[in-house]
């Protein structure tokens, strides 16, 4: 598979171990990375705070984004991600258990990649990481890194 890292921008602790065990029982070897909150997902992707000194040329494969995070929420996240020349092509999978038609329009508004509502259902959350695995590291032709 695509051997650059997924960001997890997950604040729930459970919701994140679900999310790490379904990528690995779906044989998804990337590295993931993992932001706590809005500020920490920030500065993963611009190399900044915690991350001062990372390589920003290397981008993760894809952000799968939470929206109700402290600090800074998923969408001001995504707006920032957006307003970067740097990181304007990032792929971000909005991975949130929000089934507001607000939030939904919100986010692909601000150009999210994908919307998928968290499965309340172990086996089905299986299902769906193992879906999000297989197309946004395997299938998905990602942009052009910029020079």
């Amino acid at each position: 598979m695509n051997s650059k890292p997924i960001l997890l921008v997950e604040d729930n602790p459970d919701d994140e171990l679900l999310t790490l065990d379904a990528l690995s029982a779906n044989h998804i070897g990337n590295k993931v990375v993992v932001a706590r909150n809005g500020v920490e997902a920030l500065d993963y992707m611009f190399g900044t705070g915690k991350f001062a000194g990372r390589n920003v040329e290397e981008l993760p494969a894809v952000v799968l984004l939470d929206l109700k995070l402290p600090k800074i929420d998923g969408l001001e996240v995504l707006r920032r991600i957006r307003a970067d020349e740097r990181t304007q092509f990032q792929p971000v999978v909005i991975l949130t258990s929000s089934n507001e038609d607000e939030d939904r329009l919100k986010g692909y508004s601000l150009h999210a990649n994908s919307y998928v509502r968290k499965p309340v259902d172990f086996d089905e959350f299986l299902r769906a990481a193992g879906q999000l695995g297989l197309y946004w590291l395997l299938l998905n032709q990602a942009p052009p890194t910029r020079k």
